[in-house]
């Protein structure tokens, strides 16, 4: 399909109408866990004396004796139970963690029953805990996997279902599944606002490896331009590449502080001149075509990016209004179908975003990239990547 062949009612513009509201969330914090290699909750149990280690694994409920784990009816936030599969029944194979005071709001079970089936790491003190093998006094803890696995590990290999979601259906977004409109909004609210948040300086390393050139591993490609460039040009140069809010951080006033400010789902590499170029612009159809980015257009109140990346910057700006819901200190985010939203927490088109939703489906890269900011950066997922058919579900 040729996206710019669709119709507009006057030279840049298309006009369709689609109702909606949405929202979206917040909180979490987390500190990140160690870099240092990582156990699986079987060895963890293997090497139960007193060393400090860092253990991934699947929350499978709350302990409360040697061999009892509550799955559900919790009662306490201050401990977990986690194994190297999200199915195990046996209380042997688990690994008991203590979730002390710093970590209760994140991790304890009775505030996030939702946290059960998640994938976390932990850093700690390997000893036993409920006359049971644990691990004691975290330094750190985060969700999804490590980046660094232990050399004599067997880690739990990825996901290959071709299934949409994957083997996350039965996982991390089991409480959306079968759901439609309001109630499936709510549920993925829910999951996906539980997150490891980043400050505005770790945002350029996570998007060194979530942007990563697949032919080059020295680049990045940049969302507009489609150019690949060296990782090492970031910066506010000319021809340097930057960190492009997706969602315009103007829309609703968030800035660059940890929150929708920070969240990488949103945050792009982009040419400096071409992000300057679509500043907080709306996105909608038509304009001319910007100098340094061919096949992307722009006027006074509008930017519309290439072809190949219409459908990721509606995915984005899906996931932002999703992610954030005003209950949190941030502001509610909406899309809706305007464009000069300006200051307003909204963002258009969303007729013309709904769109480039359906004519550009994920490809190998925005999969890979979902993928990378789970398992390494802030363990959340864009739902709209593992089950575009959601997106109609609750806008169309």
């Amino acid at each position: 399909m040729n996206i710019r062949s669709m119709a507009r009612s006057r030279p840049g513009r298309m006009i369709t109408a689609i109702a909606l509201t949405v929202a979206v969330a917040v909180p979490v914090v987390v500190t990140s866990a160690s870099a240092a290699a990582t156990l699986t909750v079987t060895q963890a149990l293997a090497t139960q004396d007193g060393r400090t280690a860092t253990v991934t694994g699947y929350v499978i409920g709350q302990p409360t004796s040697t061999t009892t784990v509550l799955r559900s009816g919790f009662t306490a936030d201050t401990a977990i139970a986690i194994a190297d599969s999200a199915a195990e029944t046996s209380t042997g194979r688990m690994l008991y963690v203590q979730v002390t005071t710093a970590y209760r709001s994140t991790f304890g079970l009775l505030t996030n029953p939702d946290l059960r089936g998640r994938q976390i790491t932990a850093t700690g003190t390997l000893t036993a805990y409920f006359s049971h093998g644990g691990l004691k006094n975290p330094t750190a803890m985060s969700l999804g996997g490590t980046t660094t696995p232990s050399p004599t590990s067997s880690p739990t290999p990825l996901p290959t279902s071709t299934v949409p979601g994957g083997d996350y259906d039965s996982t991390y977004y089991a409480a959306a599944i079968g759901k439609t409109g309001t109630a499936l909004r709510s549920s993925l609210h829910s999951i996906i606002r539980v997150q490891t948040k980043l400050s505005y300086d770790q945002v350029w390393e996570a998007l060194k490896d979530t942007d990563q050139d697949p032919a080059n591993t020295n680049n990045v490609i940049l969302l507009y331009t489609g150019r690949s460039q060296s990782k090492s040009s970031n910066g506010g140069g000319v021809d340097d590449w930057n960190r492009e809010h997706v969602w315009a951080k103007s829309h609703g006033d968030f800035g660059t502080s940890t929150g929708p400010g920070t969240d990488v789902h949103h945050l792009r590499p982009e040419d400096v001149t071409v992000n300057s170029t679509r500043g907080n612009k709306d996105f909608d159809l038509g304009g001319s075509t910007v100098g340094e980015a061919p096949g992307n257009y722009t006027d006074a109140d509008s930017f519309e990016p290439r072809n190949a990346v219409k459908g990721d910057v509606a995915r984005m700006i899906m996931y932002m209004a999703i992610r954030y819901e005003g209950n949190d200190g941030w502001p509610n985010l909406e899309m809706n179908n305007s464009v000069n939203n300006g200051t307003a927490p909204y963002h258009g088109k969303m007729a013309v975003l709904l769109q480039w939703h359906q004519a550009d489906p994920p490809d190998a890269f925005e999969k890979r990239r979902n993928q990378r900011i789970y398992e390494r950066w802030q363990g959340n997922r864009n739902p709209f990547i593992d089950h575009p058919e959601w997106a109609p579900s609750m806008w169309g």
